[in-house]
């Protein structure tokens, strides 16, 4: 009677083992550090099932700024970075935390407000020469205020045009602390001007009469790229499934996927792998 019971009970732990084992050897997903303005924008709703067609594995996304997105890929919290602050992506990979970077898309960073435009930027060719006139006029500008890559770009064009706007925090300057569409939409809601990338824009449902005021000036192109999480600072990291989503992303069917996502007619990201 014992043995048969102590043979049903190790029955039962092999079944159990052999069940885990196969379920672990299924589970082909990885985890994607990415930004809010890809995730807003609807592309990865658009690309990632092609690529799970294609491979099965499933792409867990979480949408946080990029200087979030790069400190979770510090910590492990990640296979892979898609995000949009060269200069911070370089140093995570210099520093060891990443393999290697390569460029995968770009679009470009956009200035847009009310049509009253109080500070006279409508049809301003230079990014810095806007906000110079915004910062005089003390007319509000709603910011990230976070570590994303658009508020990176922000800092870098307002020490560009000379302008410290923190020490105007809470007047004119409204720092959100939020993701691009939560600032678009709080920028309408305050009558404010913003800085937002071109993609969250076109896919923004909230813009009522605000217009692109600035646009086209070489300091708002907006790069991004894509880094595998290093195993050897993280061994948890999924390299094999990691790697098959860059080498996708990066190959002729991910480049022609990310360019064939449009709305409206518009093309949101122009792929630009090497």
């Amino acid at each position: 009677m014992r043995s048969s019971l102590a043979k049903l009970v190790l029955l039962t732990l092999l079944g159990s083992a052999l069940f885990s084992a196969a379920s672990l050897a299924e589970d082909k997903s990885i985890l994607l550090q990415s930004t809010t303005s890809t995730a807003n924008s609807g592309l990865y709703d658009y690309i990632l099932p092609m690529f799970t067609d294609k491979t099965g594995i499933k792409v867990h996304v979480v949408a946080v700024g990029t200087g979030q997105a790069i400190k979770n890929g510090r910590n492990g919290d990640g296979d892979v970075l898609l995000v949009h602050a060269k200069s911070a992506e370089e140093k995570f990979v210099a520093e060891g935390y990443g393999v290697e970077r390569f460029d995968v898309m770009y679009n470009d960073f956009i200035i847009v407000g009310p049509p009253s435009d109080p500070a006279g930027i409508d049809g301003v060719k230079d990014a810095t020469t806007a906000l110079t006139r915004i910062a005089e006029k003390k007319a509000p500008f709603a910011s990230r205020g976070d570590n994303s890559g658009t508020y990176k770009k922000e800092m870098h064009l307002w020490k560009d045009a000379g302008v410290d706007p923190t020490k105007a925090s809470g007047d004119w300057y409204r720092e959100t602390g939020s993701g691009m569409g939560t600032t678009l939409n709080a920028a309408v809601g305050m009558n404010a001007y913003t800085l937002t990338d071109r993609g969250t824009w076109i896919s923004f449902k909230n813009k009522g009469n605000y217009k692109i005021l600035v646009e086209g000036d070489p300091k708002l192109f907006n790069q991004y790229g894509v880094i595998l999480v290093n195993p050897k600072k993280h061994p948890n990291v999924k390299v094999a499934e990691g790697q098959a989503f860059i080498d996708w992303i990066l190959s002729d069917e991910g480049q022609n996927a990310i360019a064939s996502y449009k709305l409206d007619g518009q093309q949101l990201f122009f792929p630009n792998a090497k």
